[in-house]
């Protein structure tokens, strides 16, 4: 195996336990953690196989949580809320310095997680609206 060989796999392992494990903190956090979850089990499945098992049953209950994230318009305020909390929490992070683990680098992560909140809502909204449109429901 070359050395960039190597270097692309240990890169696609860590980025897929990060996001493997990002998601599962985001389980019982506010955000994305089925759809992380399944990103880093498809970055993982690519180079261990037998991890593929897995993949369509997390798609099926990722997709299932999406599309429940905007099923009514009490969940989509409430989502974007969260979106807004995060985004207040990261600035307020970023300016108090009494806080635990006060900083940037932990008000920049509170802020750029509210961001991908609001760009999966918008992405889930889409989907389950343009198969709305299609279907005639």
């Amino acid at each position: 195996m070359r050395q960039a060989d190597r270097v692309k796999r240990v890169f696609v392992v860590v980025a897929g336990v990060l996001l493997l494990l990002i998601g599962v903190a985001l389980l019982v956090l506010p955000g994305p953690g089925m759809l992380l979850v399944l990103a880093g089990l498809v970055m993982l499945a690519n180079e261990f196989p037998k991890l593929e098992r897995y993949v369509d049953p997390v798609q099926e209950r990722a997709m299932k949580a999406a599309e429940d994230a905007v099923s009514s318009p009490l969940r989509i305020a409430g989502s974007v809320l969260a979106g807004l909390a995060l985004i207040a929490a990261g600035i307020v992070w970023g300016l108090v310095r009494s806080l635990p683990l006060a900083g940037w680098s932990t008000g920049s992560s509170l802020m750029l997680s509210g961001v991908a909140l609001f760009g999966l809502l918008i992405w889930s909204y889409r989907r389950v609206h343009s198969r709305r449109t299609r279907t005639g429901a």
